[in-house]
């Protein structure tokens, strides 16, 4: 694993160290291994485990820059993108929430073997953390739901000047183009989508770059059950 991260992360332009390289293979080490009692990813080789999710992370940092930003990871789900991230640019200061408690007990224990014990792990929805509001230079979430509704979850927390990273599949243009009225709504921009492909396989994924470019309403987030049955879709 550790010299396909290596390879990986060196055709992607980004230097790891050798202490970078040994936190990313120990902590998919932890992830096989609670994966196999408690089902954290669907994602099960150590090929699949370094690319598919180590390597999709660290491409976040070719679409932004981290440096000494507040990032917050919106669904984190077994700790990704935000563990990577936070692994490669350990001067982010980074929140992770996710409203399944298995998976954040298992984050939270991740980052206490790596020595990440000033990352943030929050069990909830983040719809629900008031004291969250518009605190975060970076919003950066993955597979978590279509961005008409991803939207309203992640732009109230990021500060305006700031992004949200929305990571989709590379056919995600009609999806995108769904979400503009809620991202305009909620006060930012679509500024582009980037597209990359993943080294070492032919998959290409995607990342929606939306900037917030003034404060979201205050009626918003509203609670989950109302997302889901009234997306704002215009």
């Amino acid at each position: 694993m550790e010299e396909i991260l290596k390879t990986g992360l060196e055709a992607m332009g980004l230097s790891p160290s050798p202490e970078q390289l040994a936190a990313m293979t120990r902590y998919g080490q932890m992830l096989m291994q609670t994966n196999e009692t408690t089902n954290l990813t669907a994602i099960r080789t150590w090929p699949e485990v370094a690319r598919l999710h180590f390597l999709d992370s660290a491409a976040l940092l070719n679409v932004a820059d981290f440096a000494g930003k507040a990032v917050a990871d919106v669904g984190t789900g077994a700790g990704f993108p935000g563990v990577p991230l936070r692994i490669m640019r350990p001067d982010i200061r980074l929140t992770l929430l996710d409203s399944v408690g298995k998976k954040m007990d298992f984050v939270r224990g991740g980052c206490i073997s790596l020595g990440l014990e000033d990352v943030t792990c929050l069990w909830g929805r983040a719809e629900e953390m008031p004291q969250l509001r518009e605190g975060f230079d970076l919003v950066v979430s993955r597979a978590v739901a279509e961005l008409p509704l991803l939207a309203e979850l992640c732009l109230p927390l990021a500060r305006v000047g700031g992004l949200f990273l929305a990571m989709k599949k590379t056919d995600c243009d009609l999806e995108v183009a769904r979400g503009d009225f809620a991202v305009r709504a909620l006060g930012g921009r679509v500024r582009e989508i980037r597209r990359y492909t993943l080294p070492g396989t032919d998959v290409e994924h995607a990342v929606a770059v939306i900037e917030k470019v003034r404060p979201t309403p205050p009626q918003y987030p509203r609670r989950w059950a109302q997302i889901k049955k009234r997306p704002l879709l215009g």
